[in-house]
């Protein structure tokens, strides 16, 4: 018989130590990659970061509106056509139609050429600039802001949020280009294949809807102070100083506006309706600070996170498919919203302006005589209030002139 043999047994190959040492190795390096490559990591151009922007916001657009030509079946145009054949038989049509305003301003969209802003880039120039003077007196544009982001959707690792800087800049936008087009009920542009028919616009649910180039070369900084928040194990583990400031650069895209009118079945006003096309270019400037002592400076994957941000938070809000909705007041002249010169004033009645007319009012307002009426109520009568009393003059009831009789002396 041959005894068993145990076999024998496979020693490891590295000791506890030599394991240790491997896993403290390989913590470090996939700790430096990540802090190399996501954090340090050279970002990509801005032009080709541009374009792979601009070609997700095109196919976003081509699936928009293919999905609208999928719900446009044969059926439902041919029932749209019918409902509007019975109701333009039940109602008198509009007096002015799209082919009768075409007509009388003398506007062709097939064959007018593109138009100039120039006046109307004066306009916006001048109400900018007013705004613009108008911030730097007064804070409410900062308390706005200040509200706005420290509203309700503040996160809670993330302290108050504090404005440091804020600039509006030094030019202006200017618009180019200005066309008129057809577009169909849900905004988009007629097909290559069809023509545009003013007789039957207003049946097909057609609108006229004006483009126009925008184009801003400016700085627009909004620059802010907060600190990230570590809760956890327990509340103020760790605060993080953070400082941000964002500027805008560059935007040129093309905005399309148009009206939709009213209403009175449904008591809706006129409304305005704009948003940017999908080919647009927004580039920023974004500066950044982490730490109180050992400070971080312009880390780039911060400012691509920060960019990706405000470009989906414009996107959502005014590229198409999404656009902006302004009710438009009415724009009959009442007597409430009338500003002017005086129609009389008690000097030989000349017209005055309006700061002066103010001032006289202020001081009728402060005569002393003005103040009599609250003797006449305390129950104090007195010869000097008396003597100096005139009549009140109402303004409903037409004027009145007084005379005392004339008494001739002796001969």
């Amino acid at each position: 018989m041959t005894p068993d043999i145990c076999p024998p047994r496979s020693e490891p190959t590295l000791s506890f130590t030599q394991g240790l040492v491997v896993g403290q190795l390989s913590v470090v390096l996939i700790l430096a990659a990540f802090i190399k490559f996501f954090i340090f990591g050279d970002p990509p151009s801005p032009d080709e970061t541009a374009s792979l922007r601009a070609t997700e916001r095109r196919s976003r657009t081509l699936t928009h509106k293919q999905s609208l030509l999928r719900l446009r079946s044969p059926n439902q145009r041919q029932e749209q056509t019918l409902k509007r054949k019975k109701s333009n038989v039940l109602r008198n049509p509009p007096a002015l139609t799209i082919g009768s305003i075409l007509s009388k301003t003398y506007y062709n969209v097939d064959s007018h050429q593109p138009e100039s802003l120039d006046w109307f880039n004066v306009l916006i120039a001048q109400t900018i600039a007013q705004f613009r003077s108008d911030a730097q007196h007064d804070d409410a544009i900062l308390s706005s802001l200040t509200k706005a982001l420290n509203g309700t959707s503040r996160p809670d690792f993330v302290d108050d949020i504090r404005v440091t800087q804020l600039s509006l800049g030094e030019d202006f936008p200017i618009l180019s280009n200005c066309r008129i087009i057809p577009v169909d009920e849900d905004g988009l542009t007629l097909g290559n294949g069809i023509k545009f028919d003013a007789a039957t616009a207003a049946r097909d649910g057609t609108r006229l809807q004006a483009r126009m180039d925008v184009d801003l070369s400016d700085m627009l900084t909004l620059a802010v102070e907060t600190k990230l928040l570590l809760n956890y194990p327990k509340r103020l583990s760790a605060i993080l100083p953070v400082a941000l400031a964002v500027s805008v650069v560059r935007f040129s895209g093309t905005l399309s506006i148009s009206f939709i009118p009213s209403n009175p079945s449904q008591s809706t006003p006129t409304m305005m309706t704009f948003s940017f096309l999908d080919d647009y270019r927004l580039d920023f400037s974004i500066r950044s600070l982490l730490g109180s002592r050992s400070r971080l400076q312009d880390v780039p994957k911060i400012a691509q996170l920060v960019e990706a941000r405000l470009h989906r938070w414009f996107d959502e809000r005014a590229v198409e498919p999404r656009f902006q909705e302004i009710a438009l007041p009415s724009l009959w002249p009442k007597k409430k919203n009338t500003r002017g010169p005086d129609d009389s004033v008690p000097d030989g009645g000349l017209s005055i302006g309006r700061s002066k007319g103010k001032d006289i009012s202020r001081d009728a307002r402060d005569d002393p005589t003005r103040r009599r009426d609250n003797s006449l109520e305390d129950g104090k009568l007195d010869s000097t209030s008396l003597r100096h009393r005139r009549p009140v003059k109402d303004e409903d009831e037409p004027a009145m002139t007084w005379s005392a009789p004339i008494t001739k002396p002796n001969a």
